[in-house]
């Protein structure tokens, strides 16, 4: 079997180097010995992932919104999916929205601006579209040491403000509303930010307090 396996991976690597380094997925969760991974970690197209017996990893797909559950054998990271050769794989789409996970700063910066000129300068003109998120409790993604501020702009809602402390991030760079016990008004329009970082997003209006997908509700403000 160990043979087999690293004829696997053997042939994998072949692949890999041709492959993107930008990230393709988000590790959702590992059970069991995975090799060169862990939870909340980005991986990269062309990226080999080793799962030991009885081990399983999820990832979810930023561009693709498909989350795949895998148990065991060697997982090769595609763009929009993984190829998986002695395991087994669970594949199904979830609500994400690709811009949440992947917008830049300086397209967030613009999208706020946009949003604010617009609530300005004609109340009857139709809202720019804000990045939507599948959960009340997003976890947003930023660096350690500022001051998260989360407004409501359709309407009156206490604001939010949290300091981003190592203590209650994960991974020292993922702030979760839920473990925070804290969440959002569905069907909201908000604006997050952190020092000069801007980014509009809405919550989605059938999102409830139940447990989600991470992809979902995940907001990068780095």
């Amino acid at each position: 079997m160990k043979s087999l396996i690293g004829a696997v991976v053997g042939a994998l690597c072949t692949v890999a180097p041709a492959l993107a380094e930008t990230p393709a997925a988000i590790v959702e969760d590992v059970q069991g010995k995975v090799d060169g991974v862990e939870f909340m970690d980005y991986v990269a197209a062309g990226k080999i992932i080793k799962l030991g017996p009885k081990a399983s990893i999820t990832l979810s797909y930023l561009k693709s919104c498909l989350r795949e559950t895998i148990s065991e054998g060697v997982v090769l990271v595609g763009a929009e999916q993984s190829t998986v050769q002695l395991g087994d794989v669970q594949r199904a789409k979830v609500p994400c929205d690709t811009k949440a996970a992947q917008l830049s700063e300086r397209e967030a910066n613009q999208s706020a601006a946009t949003t604010f000129r617009t609530m300005r300068s004609d109340t009857k003109a139709a809202p720019s579209k804000l990045t939507t998120i599948y959960g009340v409790a997003p976890i947003v993604q930023a660096r350690s040491g500022g001051t998260l501020v989360i407004e409501r702009t359709d309407g009156k809602e206490p604001t939010i403000s949290v300091a981003l402390k190592n203590d209650v991030m994960t991974r020292g760079k993922f702030y979760d509303f839920a473990k925070a016990g804290k969440s959002l008004t569905p069907g909201g329009s908000y604006l997050a930010s952190i020092g000069s970082k801007r980014y509009t997003f809405q919550v989605d209006a059938s999102a409830t307090a139940a447990p989600t997908p991470i992809i979902g509700r995940l907001l990068r403000l780095e």
